[in-house]
């Protein structure tokens, strides 16, 4: 079963578009990672969203690094229309996930500046932008996108609650929110069915979430999957505002709001990165240890490391040690370096073996972790799908 579960996923990932919209809070991270104009920061690409917010925090450059050459091709895409489409265009296409002349401005004006790898993708998907019946365009596909649209099927023809969700998004205060959540719109969700449906490693798949992240969640809750995933979406609707929550209205609602959408998409933040910070993007489709091996790169100053941790953990620990020694030869003396889990911690992390200043060293010998710091912004997350968050200062120089 688990040789299954291993295989379905990686065909998941090794065919399709993924992750549509990111699904870590950037907001966390800008407090965590302390980015300066001198800041040159390695990110996993996922859907691009996050590389353009740390340009827009002030990095110098942000190298964009993904094996999934869809995801890549995605952010290709983001910064091809940054370049080439007004505002008001650009939003249309990334704002709400439509756009009725996709197809023209595709040919004319976006295509000449994506790379080959991201020409062939979007040369055979120009429907990922049209509205198709129940399929609300760019965000109800990929297959993190295919879960969302099942769900807003189940909110409106089995639940019925269309109308209570919307509401929700439109509360002005906590105890507002709390209320309707906890009286109208969990007794409506939550159901057995949908506990069951949660717990499937088809669904987990396609949410982007491998055997080695489900087997994190399951022991480090008493609950396990479900008791994790109903604690966490308690937070978000009874705990934190949805006033500016884009991450939860994206995927409830199929689409942005001007007023509640992340800074790309702002018109300011659009003007910013049209103005020339776009050029502090850079895209490279390869893993995150190939990147860092690569002849003649530079300092690396800041790491985000999504939740790859937990992907490596379980069967590719000589992949953690390769990322983490390919951060110590690329440091300029101490590097920045967030992750997410979805275990309450990672055992073991700091028992990497790797070489520092030519003796072989374990990793937590240069690893300062902040742990009460990242336990108070991980409290404040917007997202709350993980269990955890991880600050540290990979402290070379000190360490030699």
């Amino acid at each position: 079963m688990l040789a299954l579960y291993d295989r379905y996923f990686r065909w998941i990932h090794g065919n399709y578009l993924v992750y549509n919209t990111c699904w870590e809070d950037p907001r966390l991270d800008r407090e965590a990672l302390c980015l300066t104009h001198e800041s040159r920061v390695l990110v996993i690409t996922s859907a691009g969203c996050n590389a353009l917010d740390y340009v827009l925090a002030g990095a110098r450059a942000v190298h964009a690094v993904d094996v999934n050459p869809r995801q890549n091709a995605l952010l290709e895409l983001k910064l091809a229309g940054i370049r080439a489409l007004s505002f008001a265009e650009f939003f249309l296409l990334f704002g709400t996930g439509m756009h009725p002349a996709f197809r023209r401005l595709y040919g004319s004006r976006l295509r000449q500046l994506l790379s080959e790898s991201a020409r062939r993708f979007w040369d055979n998907r120009l429907d990922l932008f049209s509205r198709d019946g129940r399929v609300r365009g760019l965000y109800d596909r990929g297959t993190s996108g295919f879960v969302a649209r099942l769900v807003a099927w189940y909110i409106k023809n089995v639940a019925q609650a269309e109308e209570q969700i919307r509401d929700l998004f439109q509360c002005r205060s906590v105890s507002d929110q709390r209320s309707l959540y906890y009286s109208e719109i969990k007794p409506l969700l939550w159901t057995k069915s949908i506990q069951k449906i949660t717990r499937t490693p088809w669904c987990l798949s396609l949410l982007g979430v491998p055997r080695a992240q489900r087997d994190l969640l399951r022991g480090s809750h008493p609950g396990g999957i479900c008791g994790f995933i109903e604690s966490a979406l308690d937070a978000v609707f009874s705990e934190l505002s949805l006033l500016d929550n884009y991450f939860w209205r994206v995927y409830l609602l199929g689409c942005y709001d001007e007023r509640c959408c992340p800074e790309y998409l702002t018109e300011s933040g659009f003007a910013r990165l049209k103005e020339g910070l776009w050029e502090a993007v850079t895209v490279d489709t390869c893993s995150v240890s190939e990147f860092l091996e690569r002849p003649g790169g530079g300092q690396v100053s800041h790491a985000v490391l999504l939740d790859h941790m937990d992907w490596l953990y379980d069967n590719a620990r000589d992949e953690i040690r390769r990322e983490w020694q390919g951060l110590i030869n690329r440091s300029p003396g101490t590097t920045r370096v967030i992750w997410r889990s979805a275990g309450t911690h990672l055992p073991r992390l700091e028992e990497t073996p790797v070489m520092l200043a030519g003796k072989r060293r374990e990793l937590g010998c240069a690893l300062s972790l902040y742990r009460e710091r990242a336990s108070e912004l991980h409290r404040l997350d917007r997202v709350h799908t993980y269990s955890s968050f991880h600050i540290a200062d990979l402290q070379v120089a000190a360490a030699a």
